[in-house]
């Protein structure tokens, strides 16, 4: 199926590395339009120029058109409108969202701060919870419907040593897509979360290589083995096309069966 997002204009934040860029690449590999976010500095504009280049050509309603490139600030309070307007402006709408950025800072409880803690809800939650609602905004006066979908964690469900202030701002998605889901619901607009669980990025690689930590994670997945960020796209893409048309309000954990596991 190479074309299971043709015609979809889709929108992913953190596209330029780890699990945004390897979403952004499958969509585009189905046939979507893409608008491709980035933090906004040197270094995210040329790895997204690279993403760029590398994947194919979009066709959208008929005509050859090409990826779009917004590198901005997410927690800037013109983020949302601007990120909203670029993408309408170059592809006359937007069809699904992404909510990928995110940061994840390991720390035990007794040294997180209350400036850290706020950093985590701002990145996390709150930017996502702004531009989740200019999206909506526009879905509903295009009156087509929509897709908005949220990276959110398996500690949003399962708690996590080192992770009390992280874990909050990603289970705040999960209430935020529900809601969302409900009060948007007949402009057929769908909500829904991907958890995912310990994937292997370079935001987790310092916390994975202390102490064996790794291979302790590894020996509770059933699986046997740790995800890579090509193991979210599926259930991302699942989520943006119109085979979970009626899916809405609903999560799906990618963690290689880790959550179940009680031996």
């Amino acid at each position: 199926m190479p074309d299971l997002l043709r015609n979809k204009v889709i929108l992913v934040t953190g596209s330029s590395s780890g699990i945004g860029r390897e979403i952004a690449a499958r969509c585009a590999q189905q046939g979507a339009s893409m608008v491709l976010h980035h933090l906004g500095t040197p270094q995210t504009e040329q790895e997204a120029r690279s993403l760029h280049d590398e994947i194919p050509t979009p066709i959208l309603d008929g005509r050859p058109t090409t990826h779009l490139i917004v590198g901005h600030d997410l927690t800037a309070d013109d983020a949302p409108d601007t990120l909203i307007h670029q993408t309408v402006s170059a592809f006359g709408r937007i069809d699904v969202l992404v909510n990928n950025a995110g940061i994840c800072e390991f720390a035990p409880a007794e040294s997180v701060t209350k400036s850290l803690l706020t950093h985590h809800m701002d990145v996390n939650y709150t930017a996502a919870y702004l531009l989740t609602r200019a999206a909506s905004q526009q879905m509903a006066r295009q009156g087509s419907g929509g897709s908005v979908i949220s990276i959110s964690s398996i500690t949003a469900l399962l708690g996590s040593a080192n992770l009390t202030h992280y874990a909050p701002s990603k289970a705040a998605l999960l209430a935020m897509s529900k809601s969302f889901a409900v009060e948007y619901g007949a402009r057929g607009i769908r909500y829904n979360c991907v958890l995912p669980g310990t994937i292997q990025t370079k935001m987790n690689e310092r916390d994975l290589a202390v102490g064996g930590k790794k291979a302790f994670l590894e020996s509770r997945v059933p699986l046997g083995r740790l995800g890579w960020p090509r193991d979210l796209a599926g259930a991302v893409m699942f989520f943006a096309s119109d085979m979970s048309a009626y899916v809405s309000g609903q999560e799906i954990l990618v963690d290689g069966g880790a959550s179940i596991n009680y031996q």
